[in-house]
């Protein structure tokens, strides 16, 4: 991808996106969505919402069946793109066993570029800074196995991030691992962020991530269902109720005293949805 390319566009953009596994059943229904480059959006829904099937047609995966879908200026449904497509649109799923490679950490995140092209030299300066951006500098020889999952995870973030792509997509990446290895991971997906200006899409349950968002997406029944920022989303309980959702652990106890007229109602847009958030409105 050239530097700049989207620039001024969108990094993703979705137009009557529709999929469906099984005939006669819509697992997406005409799914419409605009990312802006450097964005961070988490996509939120109860399981069989449709996010993951969404995922997976950010680099083609999933073959658009109908719609329209571009990922960093490329067409997802051009057959000729698809190598470039994934080398500019990364993917961390679930399980980050399911994406080693290789049982040494070094040679796993080198794959990537020596699959893209680079050689063992490139291939390899190419993984050490990529281990350092998720702080795993000098686990080059490190066996994958015995690391911790949140260190795995990060492995599997490295190997992404060694690509060098300008968007990445998190599947539910933080599921299988505990609340230290989650965020180790999330300062990683930040730091890279914020160093190279790539756009993250993460899928997940955890409200506590989703709040800390630019933008908070809800599937519902294969739909977007809203779109906008945290602190309208998330405080809005009856929309995540629709959706099988249930608000972070800030507005439920924001609302709790509230009920208990501990404090005030708050003003539209005030409503504390991060556990800082909720700390700096009571010591506030």
């Amino acid at each position: 991808m050239v530097e700049g390319e989207i620039a001024g566009g969108l990094a993703v953009r979705a137009r009557g996106v529709r999929h469906s596994y099984v005939r006669g059943r819509e697992d997406l229904r005409g799914v419409d969505l605009d990312v802006a480059p450097g964005e961070l959006v988490a996509v939120i829904g109860e399981n069989g919402s449709g996010k993951t099937t969404l995922a997976r047609h950010l680099n083609a995966l999933l073959a658009l069946q109908a719609g329209s879908l571009t990922v960093a200026g490329l067409d997802t449904a051009d057959p000729a793109r698809v190598w470039e497509l994934r080398r500019a649109c990364g993917m961390v799923f679930q399980n980050p066993e399911n994406q080693l490679v290789s049982s040494v950490v070094g040679e796993d995140v080198a794959f990537g570029p020596r699959n893209f092209g680079a050689d063992e030299g490139q291939a390899r300066a190419a993984a050490r800074r990529a281990l350092g951006e998720v702080g795993l500098a000098g686990f080059e020889r490190r066996d994958a196995h015995t690391l911790s999952g949140g260190q795995q995870q990060r492995v599997a973030l490295a190997a992404v991030l060694a690509c060098e792509p300008d968007v990445v997509v998190l599947d539910e990446a933080t599921s299988m691992i505990d609340p230290r290895g989650r965020d180790e991971l999330t300062r990683a997906v930040e730091a890279f962020r914020c160093e190279r200006g790539a756009t993250v899409i993460w899928i997940t349950h955890d409200m506590e991530l989703a709040a800390r968002a630019d933008r908070v997406v809800v599937m519902c029944a294969g739909e977007v269902a809203a779109s906008g920022a945290p602190a309208d989303v998330l405080v809005d309980e009856a929309l995540l109720s629709r959706a099988g959702l249930e608000a972070p652990l800030a507005v439920r106890t924001w609302r709790a005293l509230e009920d208990a007229g501990v404090v005030a109602p708050s003003a539209p847009g005030a409503c504390p949805v991060t556990t800082e958030g909720l700390v700096r409105a009571l010591c506030g």
